[in-house]
């Protein structure tokens, strides 16, 4: 079927008026945060960046993000990989009850959760440590990456298994060497979205670690704004030292990142 000009122009007009849209807030952002500072002449400050930086404290918690992203992200990779594999290539009993079990970690907001898990926690002795910040996020990002996996490896063809059986492979083997490389889009997309989830967190972080020594970017950003609350080129600036990682991975993926959502939108 042709598509006539006009629904052709027609389409480019609809996606540019998105894309201006979606990029207009982070444009302003941008702008701003090299904008002069109050009392000063106009120009480009590029020292907005510094300053922020220095003042606010955001070599420590951009640290701490690092390693709570670190965490969730290399536990809820490596866990995923294995319970989407058992439940997308194995036939095993009660599989589907508890597949269902994971997806209720994907519905129950952590608001529900937070307080209760908060003092088991404190009984344990775990607040304001990077296990208390990490593992909850684990959990949640299990749940997903579970779903998003299982959905990967039941399209892969039964050929692939059944192959690496004859070979002599075993099931570990036939994952690591034949079906994480197929699904290898897959695995960075939920990977990217993990990470973005993780280093945008906010309430785990506050309530898991009170007392502030393991304050991550998202805090050290609303620890920042309650100081510079006027100065918003300063503020700006903070946001995007703290945006800055989630966008650089971003760019560095998205050729992976957007087969991988491509091939679910597929499926």
């Amino acid at each position: 079927m042709r598509v006539s000009r006009a629904e052709t122009t027609m389409n480019y007009v609809i996606l540019v008026a998105f894309a201006a849209f979606a990029l207009a807030p982070v444009l302003t952002i941008l702008a701003t945060s090299v904008s002069a500072p109050l009392g000063q002449p106009d120009g480009l400050y590029l020292s907005n960046f510094v300053e922020a930086w220095t003042i606010g404290g955001f070599g420590r918690s951009l640290g701490n993000s690092v390693v709570v992203a670190a965490i969730v992200v290399g536990l809820a990779t490596v866990l995923s990989i294995g319970a989407g594999y058992a439940f997308g290539t194995m036939r095993f009993r009660g599989a589907t009850p508890l597949f269902y079990l994971f997806l209720v970690g994907m519905m129950i907001p952590a608001e529900a959760t937070i307080i209760p898990l908060f003092f088991d926690l404190r009984s344990l002795g775990l607040t304001d440590t990077y296990l208390a910040i990490a593992m909850p996020q684990v959990a949640q990002s299990i749940a997903f990456g579970t779903f998003w996996l299982r959905a990967q490896f039941r399209a892969m063809p039964t050929s692939l298994i059944e192959a690496a059986a004859l070979d002599g492979a075993s099931p570990l083997q036939a994952l690591t060497r034949i079906l994480v490389p197929a699904a290898r889009p897959a695995i960075v997309t939920m990977l990217v979205l993990v990470f973005m989830w993780t280093w945008n967190e906010f309430l785990i972080a506050l309530i898991m670690a009170p007392g502030g020594r393991l304050r991550t970017a998202p805090l050290g950003l609303a620890n920042f704004q309650g100081q510079y609350t006027a100065e918003t080129a300063l503020l700006a600036a903070g946001a995007v030292i703290v945006a800055l990682p989630t966008v650089i991975l971003f760019l560095f993926l998205q050729r992976h990142f957007l087969r991988g959502m491509l091939e679910g939108v597929a499926r």
